[in-house]
């Protein structure tokens, strides 16, 4: 039973990102979250206690996929940097895929709940420090590598292309068409060309 209960309540985090990721915390109504969760309010209290209580897992659980997402690129190339590279350019092309939004819901959850959701914001804010500091561990160990020149301040760097990210899943927003999203991942990704050691 254990296992069908965690089976039905990661279902229920996966529709409710779904949800969220769409309309926002505020645009997401009680009624639009029991419809989405196939649940009855009861059942939604009982499994995460509240709305704040679900659109806060929720996000943490769309945190961990992109991370994941992240790891996954860095595993399957030998170089630190191209991994980078094509994690870049993948969230380019991603960006023009069909998904509940382009816009990163991290993102989108610290610009809605900032002076509404505190305690979300705190979150959202605490969730991009940490992707930033993966980044920022990833570019160290390419450094140490002797993939970056020595001089490359590897802080200042993951905050840049955190910057980027951010840009890059903003400007899919506009409804730009395939080859210029990927046109601008390339662009991204040639930042780090910059800080490339010579061979």
């Amino acid at each position: 039973m254990a296992r069908h209960a965690r089976y039905d309540r990661q279902t229920a985090l996966q529709k409710a990102i779904a949800l969220f990721w769409e309309r926002g915390y505020h645009g997401s109504s009680m009624k639009q979250i029991e419809q989405a969760l196939d649940m009855r309010p009861g059942s939604i209290y009982a499994t995460f206690g509240s709305k704040d209580g679900l659109f806060s897992e929720a996000l943490a659980a769309y945190a961990e996929q992109g991370s994941q997402e992240l790891s996954t690129f860095l595993q399957r190339h030998p170089s630190v940097v191209d991994g980078l590279q094509a994690y870049l350019r993948a969230i380019a092309r991603t960006s023009s895929e069909a998904q509940p939004s382009r816009a990163c819901m991290i993102v989108k959850t610290l610009l809605e709940s900032s002076n509404t959701h505190p305690a979300l914001a705190e979150q959202a804010n605490h969730i991009l420090a940490s992707i930033q500091e993966t980044i920022f561990d990833a570019l160290e160990q390419a450094k140490a590598r002797g993939e970056l020149v020595e001089s490359t301040d590897c802080l200042r760097l993951a905050r840049l292309l955190q910057a980027q990210i951010v840009a890059l899943r903003a400007m899919a927003e506009r409804d730009l068409a395939p080859d210029e999203l990927a046109n601008l991942g390339d662009d991204v990704a040639g930042i780090l060309d910059a800080y490339r050691k010579p061979h």
